[in-house]
């Protein structure tokens, strides 16, 4: 896709899985592709509708916890489109783990009681819940792999100060029990996330998408006791199932490894994860919408006109 060029526009970056670009200095344009990556790596196939199903899912999350802190979205003129304003983000991401699963399993298996400074106590087994939530922050790399890195680094680095830090703490954790109160009404138990924050002037504003399969894991609340009694696998609902199909296949985003080829009916398979999802989390049909890319600039312009007046 060639990048847009709106009126006022100052910047534009393109992210793994979204352009953005700003206005004004003070308003965001994120259009969510149909890209997907894993292990910091974009695929090389695109997924139908994920763009879709991700802003689609984030708008509606968004809404669902603007009680709880300020958050950066004012419209939607597209189903892959989002508005917002623009924050000076924080470089770390505020990791929330309910359960000992995925890098957490990985770490944690390996022997290591410690988890971006955080203990984790003995006689775990894979996808328990730990005794509370805890936060397992990483940094947030421009490119390249992010890293785990503990509270206290991040405070001694400069990276967050220690009263802004304590509140992304007290905001991650409401917004997490929110989500997981949320994925319960629905079947489903959210297993762990992520949540980016930024600043304007002195408001903490929290950003980018929440609870949508690109940054949150789902399983299945139904058998879930059953399955761990036995030992057997959870059911679940997030991107962690590429993940796994990459490294079954030799691929974990190390230098001189090669993503494995994505035949079509993977791809199909994916898209049909992500949409799944979807009708699972907001607990309604999918509707899939193709605009061509001059309708989409149309209904941003335009939106941008009305916020800008």
């Amino acid at each position: 896709m060639t990048p847009y060029h709106f009126p006022d526009q100052t910047a534009y970056y393109k992210g793994k899985v979204r352009d953005v670009y700003s206005i004004k200095d003070h308003l965001l344009v994120m259009v969510a592709s149909d890209r997907i990556s894993a292990f910091d790596v974009i695929l090389p196939r695109l997924i139908p509708y994920k763009g879709q199903v991700l802003n689609q899912i984030a708008a509606y999350m968004l809404k669902a916890t603007a009680d709880i802190c300020p958050n950066w979205l004012l419209a939607t003129p597209a189903p892959h489109v989002s508005i917002g304003k623009r924050c000076e983000p924080y470089r770390v991401e505020m990791v929330v783990r309910g359960n000992v699963t995925g890098h957490a399993w990985r770490t944690y298996s390996s022997g290591e009681r410690i988890l971006c400074g955080v203990p984790l106590p003995e006689g775990l087994k894979e996808n328990d819940y730990f005794p509370h939530p805890i936060i397992t922050p990483s940094t947030k790399a421009e490119t390249g792999h992010d890293e785990d890195i503990s509270k206290v680094e991040i405070i001694a680095r400069g990276l967050v100060n220690e009263k802004d830090y304590e509140r992304m703490e007290e905001y991650t954790l409401k917004l997490f029990q929110r989500g997981k109160d949320l994925a319960s009404k629905r079947g489903l138990i959210l297993v762990d996330t992520k949540y980016e924050f930024g600043k304007i002037g002195n408001t903490i504003y929290l950003m980018d998408e929440i609870h949508t399969p690109d940054s949150s894991r789902y399983f299945y609340s139904d058998g879930f006791e059953q399955r761990q009694e036995k030992g057997e696998k959870q059911k679940q609902l997030s991107k962690e199932f590429v993940r796994e199909w990459l490294i079954a296949n030799g691929f974990m985003g190390k230098s001189g490894q090669q993503v494995p080829a994505m035949s079509d009916e993977w791809v199909q398979t994916i898209s049909n994860r992500y949409i799944e999802l979807y009708e699972k989390v907001i607990g309604e049909p999918f509707i899939p919408v193709s605009y061509s890319e001059e309708k989409t600039y149309q209904l941003i312009v335009e939106s941008l006109s009305k916020l800008n007046a």
